[in-house]
């Protein structure tokens, strides 16, 4: 139920960044995206070193000791948290302020981003406190704090994106006029109002997050009182299990998500070897991370909220040594995020071209194919993420850690020959990043299986919607060249094969007993007070005493 919250959030939250980056790319252009995605994965990286691993370890840490009723020691965790975030999160922030110049220009060769990425500075602490607040949320076993601080932060991001954008852009081509250069510098400026959405969205996040945070500490102060002879770990023990904690998880999220900007690095440095212009680097860069990335991260959002939620359940259900109830956590997880994956995939590469005309207006064939060949790894992607969180939630922290730095080493070479030998430019990125999660896939099936037990159902988990996936695919396919054969507008004959292909791929799931009653009612379930509810109204309260309001 907390990861369909969570899942649905991050579905709202990705539909409304789809949104907004339609009239972002009409704004700054694709070269704007170019500086705009590398700002990003420059910051995406610092933020990943300094506070991203820190929601899940927080949670990891409340959830451990609320299943103890250690309430007390909770209240410190939290306070040590938000310290350690503060610290953190300005070293990440001074790092990137005196490095960006050396980082955007001689490494990524990307020099125009540095606009962007100096705007993206304060954003790294505020993210970091921010981070906490979450983690505290989903550690006491409620997403909905989250859920609604991160729908509020990317409507207030959306809006200030497109205005600042639309501001500074025209704001650059003035600059770029009197320096003689105007499409970089106009593109550079927009980039920048882009990423000063993401602060202002997140500051936005952070005021919501305080609200509740306080609305609730009154609450639980109150029950702390109540507790007795409770052992209350000192401060020093806490930021070094706070420290051991985060490390594996910071270790295994960066190098999970560091392929990003080495393939920027690595891609960018070669084609500029090879003797492709700066237009092109810039143009086909753009694409990808503009275009592509922005499509295929929607669903694959589902898995990382999912894993995100799962963490807090397996660890309470691991330490507490119900194996059964970890493995059955880690069957509801996979068999979910499966059934959404498939389908998400299918129909991406079925209506790459017609969703690019749809919501980019992009008919070219480079973006198409890019998107056709790169939809696979939208399986890939929702399972590895999901699978990190799932060892992370039974302890098995440095498992993570071990299959990313395999799987990296591995990306990295197929994307040099790739690059060298076969001289793919922007495809050999779109194939090495898919095999990147193939391999994490393999090696985390593997890890889950021989630390919790877990055995792996085939039929019903990947046969059967990949099946109900293909059926749809063939129907989308139809629908929309018969629509548009009727209609001839684009919009009109997407949105009813995506309409088609819904209801399609729901009918041959339960025809083919993909999924059982049973198992529907326990992904809709909504609340945990429905079946106490109906038993006696006492334990329906009792359920939710432990919770925010």
């Amino acid at each position: 139920m907390q990861g369909s919250i969570l899942a649905m959030a991050s579905i709202i939250s990705r539909i409304i960044g789809l949104v907004y980056r339609i009239p972002l790319t009409a704004i700054i252009g694709n070269k704007g995206n170019d500086y705009y995605g590398c700002a990003f994965e420059i910051y995406n990286i610092l933020l990943i070193i300094s506070s991203y691993s820190l929601p899940l370890a927080v949670s990891k840490l409340v959830s451990a000791d609320m299943s103890l009723g250690r309430k007390k020691n909770v209240y410190r965790i939290l306070k040590c948290a938000l310290i350690f975030g503060l610290v953190s999160g300005t070293i990440a922030a001074l790092i990137l302020f005196f490095g960006a110049e050396f980082i955007t220009g001689t490494i990524m060769k990307t020099p125009y981003s540095i606009f962007a990425v100096k705007v993206l500075v304060p954003t790294l602490i505020v993210v970091a406190v921010l981070g906490v607040m979450r983690g505290f949320f989903q550690g006491l076993g409620t997403m909905m704090p989250s859920a609604v601080s991160q729908i509020l932060e990317q409507i207030a991001n959306a809006i200030v994106s497109v205005w600042a954008a639309y501001v500074l852009y025209n704001y650059g081509t003035k600059v770029g006029a009197v320096l003689g250069n105007t499409e970089n510098y106009a593109a550079a400026y927009g980039a920048a109002g882009g990423t000063l959405g993401t602060g202002t969205g997140a500051v936005v996040g952070l005021l919501f997050a305080s609200f509740v945070l306080v609305a609730y500490l009154s609450v639980f102060k109150r029950q702390m009182k109540r507790e007795r002879r409770a052992k209350v770990d000192s401060y020093s023990y806490i930021f070094k299990i706070l420290f051991i904690t985060i490390i594996p998880v910071l270790m295994s999220t960066t190098i999970y998500n560091c392929n990003a900007i080495l393939d920027q690095a690595i891609f960018k440095n070669i084609a500029n070897l090879q003797g492709y212009s700066a237009n092109d680097i810039s143009e086909w860069n753009g694409i990808y991370t503009g275009k592509y990335k922005t499509l295929i991260n929607v669903p694959i959002s589902i898995a990382s909220a999912l894993a995100a939620s799962s963490v807090p359940a397996l660890t309470a259900a691991y330490t507490n040594g119900k194996k059964e109830a970890v493995r059955s956590q880690i069957n509801t997880a996979i068999r979910f995020i499966m059934v959404v994956a498939f389908p998400c995939a299918v129909g991406m590469g079925v209506l790459a071209s017609p969703i690019l005309q749809l919501l980019f207006r992009d008919s070219s064939e480079l973006a198409a194919s890019m998107l056709q060949l790169g939809a696979v790894s939208i399986v890939f992607f929702s399972l590895s993420t999901l699978s990190n969180g799932l060892l992370q939630g039974i302890n098995r922290m440095r498992e993570p850690v071990k299959n990313a730095l395999i799987a990296l080493v591995l990306h990295i070479g197929l994307l040099v020959v790739l690059m060298y030998v076969f001289k793919l430019n922007i495809y050999a990125v779109v194939y090495a990043n898919a095999f990147f999660g193939l391999l994490m896939c393999v090696l985390n099936a593997h890890s889950v299986k021989k630390y919790s037990g877990y055995r792996q159902e085939i039929r019903r988990t990947f046969v059967i919607p990949g099946i109900s996936a293909l059926i749809m695919g063939v129907a989308v396919y139809l629908s929309y060249q018969l629509a548009l054969y009727l209609f001839r507008v684009n919009a009109i004959a997407t949105v009813f094969s995506i309409f088609i292909g819904v209801i399609v791929y729901a009918v041959v799931l339960l025809l083919l007993k993909g999924l059982t009653e049973e198992e529907i009612l326990k992904f809709s379930e909504r609340c945990c007070t429905c079946k106490a509810g109906k038993k006696n109204a006492s334990a329906a309260i009792n359920c939710k005493t432990n919770l925010p309001a």
